[in-house]
This record gives structure tokens, sequence and C-alpha cells, in this order.
């Protein structure tokens, strides 16, 4: 969006008056989305984490800004000036008179395009500091994860679906075969299992009911927490116990 609004041309007229209500339509439709992720996210376990309160600071300040880059993206379409006709005043030559509005409106939308911009470029850049931010909060801190323990052939298919490239085709008599994107024939039972615990998931599904498949942030969680080094006795989401430091009596 940053860089749609940067290429816009502030040539006043009927032409930027369509491309501005475009921009203000799929701007608006940008925060709606993530105020429903900002509500998924303040009903899961994730305020619980230490640390969580700078990412939900984070991305309300992406709602707060990209509404503001629809504020000023609205306040560009009311400085544009059409060609309508006025109704009173003395005859003049259209053409002069319409000349003159346009030269007077091109500083005007060139300054409201870029504050639109700018809006738009720390929107997007709060977005990424609270998606690392959570990331990082879960990893610290996975007592406060519900993740599925995985077995190792679970894992392994895992490894093999992070890199992309994954495809699921369907025969018409309803078997499946699932390739991975470096040519391997993956098993459809931990795939299923993978599926169900929503670590994996369809990106694109074609007309013929093809299925690209992509890992889901729970999936590369489980990835980055539950290695092969890493001791896998204790199932994820429960608490370490606490050590009791012990105390001299005196």
């Amino acid at each position: 969006m940053h860089t749609t609004v940067n290429a816009l041309e502030e040539r006043p007229g009927s032409e930027l008056l369509q491309r501005l209500a475009k921009l203000i339509g799929t701007t608006q439709v940008l925060v709606v989305r993530t105020l429903d992720r900002l509500a998924v996210l303040n009903a899961s376990q994730y305020p619980a984490v230490p640390g969580s309160h700078a990412c939900f600071k984070g991305l309300s300040g992406a709602v707060a800004t990209a509404s503001r880059a629809a504020y000023e993206l609205a306040e560009a379409t009311a400085n544009n000036p059409l060609d309508a006709t006025p109704t009173d005043g003395p005859p003049a030559d259209e053409a002069a008179m319409r000349r003159a509005q346009h030269s007077e409106a091109g500083p005007l939308l060139a300054e409201r395009l870029s504050t639109a911009a700018h809006h738009l470029d720390l929107s997007a850049t709060l977005c990424h500091y609270a998606a690392f931010g959570i990331a990082r909060d879960l990893k610290n801190h996975p007592e406060h994860l519900s993740l599925p323990q995985v077995s190792a052939a679970q894992y392994k298919m895992l490894e093999k679906i992070a890199p992309g490239g994954t495809r699921r085709y369907t025969s018409i008599r309803g078997s499946e075969t699932i390739i991975a994107g470096d040519g391997t024939r993956l098993h459809p039972t931990p795939f299923n299992a993978l599926r169900k615990h929503r670590l994996i998931r369809p990106s694109h599904v074609s007309a013929l009911g093809d299925q690209n498949i992509e890992i889901t942030a729970a999936g590369q969680l489980v990835l980055d927490l539950q290695t092969p080094a890493r001791d896998l006795t204790a199932p994820l989401g429960t608490p370490p116990i606490p050590r009791v430091a012990s105390r001299r009596l005196r």
C-alpha cells in the first residue's frame, strides 16, 4: 500500500478519484482485519505472556496509523477538483479556470498522499514488530503454548513442508498423493495428523482440487521448540516445576 500510494501522480481529475476510492476501501479493509486479529489475540492465552503488552500497543498503533492513512486519502479526495460546472458567477474561460484549480490543488494533493504513505509505512512496521514480538514471547515462554506433541515422523514431515512447494493431489477415486517441494512423496497418515492439529494448511486450491500446502505459525513454533535435541518427555503447555531454594536455619 505504501508503495502504491507513493507511485500515485497527484494529477487532479476523475482518474485520481477512482484510484483514491480503491485505496481508501483497501485501507479500511486492512484496518478491519487488524482489529479482528487484535480481538482474537486478546481472547487468547497471549495476554498472560510476559512482554505481551508491548505487542498489543504495537498492533493497536497499527490500527490507528492505518486509519490516519485512510483519513489523509479521504482528504485528498476532497482536495481533488473535478470537472463540475458552477451554477453562478460571471462567465469565464472554463479551461483556464480548471487549469487554475488543478494548479492550486497539486501541492495539497502531494502533501496528503505523502502523509498517507508515511502512515501506511509506519503501520506496516508496527505489524512486523508485533508479529516478531509475539513469536519471540511465545518462544521464551513455551509454558503458555498449547501446541500438540508431534511424533518423529510428523516432525520430519514438517521439516519437509516448511521450505514450501508441497502439493496435495486428489484423484477422481478420492485417493491422495502428497509431494514435497524436493520431490519426496509424503505419507498421508502423518500429513493428516498435522492438518488435524492445524500445523499445516492449504494456501491455494486449483480448479482441479489440487492444493498448495504451507506450514502455519503454530507449525513453525513446533519446529522451533520441539527439536530432536530437546527433551520431549513433558508435553508442551505444562508449566515447569519451580525450584525452591533451600534456606539455612539460623
